[in-house]
C-alpha cells in the first residue's frame, strides 16, 4: 500500500517552490560560511511555549527567515553527583552510567532492561566538503557526533540501590532502536530492517544469527534514521515507525516512498503495508491501556518559525493521514510545498494533543501498572534546535481519563538544560520497569535515570 499522494512512479515529486528553494539553498550556503559562534541567529518565539500544548494549540502565521533559526544547546557532561530534578518527594538516581549514546529502552517480562546504544549511521552525502565539515561540528556541539555502538545492552537489577548487572546482549546491528518481544521471538528495528532473534527467559546474551523479517526504507539520505517497533497486544502484528527523508519533501517524493508513516507487518507472512501516513517523524509508540488504541509521538516540521509547528501525540487508526508534507496540524497548508494537494489536505486528521513547538518529543509510554505514578502519558522531550529560546529538554506527564488526555502537561524530570543553556543531558526513551519505577534514557549524559516514587502520603497530584 502506498501512502496517500505518494506515487513511486512520479519522478517530479513534491518539491519546495522555486523561489523558496532558491532562498533556502542560498541561506544554507551562507550558514556554511559562518562560524558556529553565530548559530542562534534567526527569529525568536513570540508566544510562550505553553501556547503550543494541548488539544487546540496556538498556530500563528508562519515566520520563515532568510537564515533559519539554529539554536543548539552545547552538550556538557553531568558532573559529580548532579542529577535532574523531579516531582516533590520522588527520588532521582542513576540506574546505569558509562553507556554509549543510549537511545531507547525495553523491559523484558522477567524485569531485565534492554538498552539500545545507537546513533545515526554514516551518511555519504554528509561525509565530504564544507557542508559535511560544518554538520559534523553541529552534531558534536549537540553531543550526537559519536559513532554508533550498534549494540543492545542488558541491565539486570540486583538490589534496590546497587548497580545493575550489565551484559552485552546483541552486537553487530545497524543503528538499532526499537525492541519488542513476542513469545520467544525478540524483534529489533535496525535503521534498515526488522530483525528477529530467538530469546529464552534469563538470557544474558544472544549469539544466534538474525532473521530478516522486513526491509525498511534507508539508503544514502536516511534523514530520520530511527525506526521504532511495538507489537499488537495479541502479538500477531508489528507496528514500525518510519520518519520522512526530508523536512518538507525537498528531496523529492520518490525519496519518501514508504516513509512518514507507521507500517503494519505480519511477522508470520512477512507482508507489510502502510497503516497510517502523513506523519513527518513518528518515534514513540505505545498502546493506551483504556481504549487499547495505538498512540504515537510525532516530530513536526522546521524552518517556519520558533512558534511552529508543535510536535504532537495522537492515536492512530488504519488509513489515517496527518497531512505531511502538504499541511500541518490538520488542514493548515504549508505553502512551501508545491504543487499543492488540496484533495489530500481535506482528508488530513487533526492530532489529538500538541506537545510544544520544536520540543523533539520522542519517548512515549503509558502508566499501566505503576500505581505510584499518576495515570497518563509520559513523554521524553529531547530538546530543540530550531527554536529560540530553547524548548523541551525534559520529561513531561499528560493526565488521561477514559482514553483521552484531560489536562495540561506536568514536568516530571527537568534540569537537563543548565542555567547557561548547555545540555547536561537529553532525554529520549521512557519506560516503567517491573518494580514501577520510571526509567529515562539520556543519550547525551550516557546514562539511564531512575525515578522512584515516595510513600503514598507524599505523592504528587496532577491538578
Amino acid at each position: 500500500m502506498v501512502p496517500p499522494g505518494i506515487n513511486p512512479g512520479n519522478n517530479h515529486g513534491t518539491r519546495l517552490s522555486r523561489s523558496h528553494y532558491s532562498r533556502v539553498k542560498f541561506a544554507r550556503a551562507t550558514l556554511l560560511t559562518l562560524p558556529l559562534t553565530l548559530f542562534g541567529c534567526g527569529e525568536t518565539a513570540t508566544l510562550p511555549i505553553a501556547a503550543g500544548f494541548g488539544p487546540t494549540p496556538a498556530l500563528p502565521s508562519p515566520n520563515p527567515t532568510f537564515v533559519p533559526t539554529v539554536n543548539i544547546a552545547p552538550a556538557r557532561a553531568w558532573t559529580g553527583g548532579d542529577a535532574p530534578a523531579s516531582w516533590p518527594g520522588y527520588r532521582v538516581t542513576s540506574f546505569a552510567d558509562r553507556l554509549d549514546h543510549p537511545r531507547w529502552l525495553y523491559v523484558l517480562p522477567n524485569g531485565d532492561v534492554l538498552v539500545a546504544e545507537s546513533n545515526a549511521p554514516p551518511k555519504p552525502e554528509d561525509s565530504h566538503g564544507i557542508r559535511g565539515f560544518v554538520m559534523r561540528l553541529v552534531m558534536k556541539r549537540a553531543g550526537a557526533a559519536t559513532k554508533s555502538a550498534n549494540r543492545i545492552t542488558l541491565l539486570r537489577k540486583i538490589t534496590d540501590d546497587g548497580p545493575p548487572l550489565r551484559s552485552t546482549f546483541l552486537t553487530g546491528l545497524n543503528s538499532p532502536f526499537g525492541m519488542a518481544l513476542v513469545g520467544n521471538a525478540l524483534y529489533i528495528a535496525d535503521t534498515d530492517a526488522v530483525l528477529r532473534f530467538p530469546y529464552r527467559t534469563g538470557d544474558l546474551t544472544i549469539t544466534a544469527p538474525a532473521e530478516n523479517i522486513a526491509d525498511l526504507p534507508a539508503g544514502r539520505i536516511n534523514h530520520h534514521w530511527t525506526k521504532n517497533i511495538v507489537a499488537s497486544p495479541d502479538g500477531k502484528r508489528l507496528y514500525v515507525s518510519v520518519g520522512s527523508n526530508s523536512n518538507v519533501g525537498e528531496n523529492g517524493l520518490a525519496a519518501e516512498t514508504g516513509r512518514a508513516a507507521i507500517w503494519e507487518i505480519d511477522p508470520a507472512t512477512r507482508q507489510h503495508r502502510v497503516f497510517a501516513s502523513g506523519l513527518r517523524n513518528p518515534v514513540g509508540m505505545a498502546w493506551e491501556p483504556t481504549s487499547k488504541s495505538l498512540w504515537t509521538a510525532v516530530n513536526e516540521r522546521d524552518e517556519i518559525g520558533s512558534d511552529l509547528v508543535p510536535d504532537y501525540m495522537t492515536r492512530v487508526s488504519e488509513g489515517d493521514f496527518y497531512g505531511w508534507p502538504w499541511s500541518y496540524y490538520g488542514a493548515n497548508v504549508d505553502r512551501r510545498v508545491k504543487p499543492p494537494r488540496p484533495d489530500l489536505v481535506a482528508t488530513a486528521r487533526t492530532p489529538d494533543y500538541a506537545l510544544g513547538a520544536h520540543t523533539a518529543s520522542l519517548g512515549l509510554t503509558f502508566n499501566v501498572n505503576a500505581k505510584a505514578f499518576p495515570a497518563g502519558a509520559y513523554i521524553g522531550q529531547h530538546g530543540s534546535w530550531n527554536r529560540s529560546p530553547h524548548s523541551g529538554y525534559k520529561v513531561i506527564f499528560v493526565p488521561f481519563s477514559n482514553g483521552q488526555p484531560t489536562g495540561p502537561p506536568v514536568d516530571v524530570l527537568t534540569g537537563f538544560l543548565t542555567s547557561d543553556n548547555h545540555a547536561a543531558g537529553r532525554p529520549v526513551g521512557v519506560v516503567f520497569d517491573k518494580s514501577g519505577d520510571l526509567l529515562v534514557a539520556d543519550d547525551v549524559g550516557n546514562r539511564i535515570w531512575r525515578v522512584t516514587p515516595p510513600p503514598a502520603n507524599q505523592r504528587v497530584t496532577t491538578r
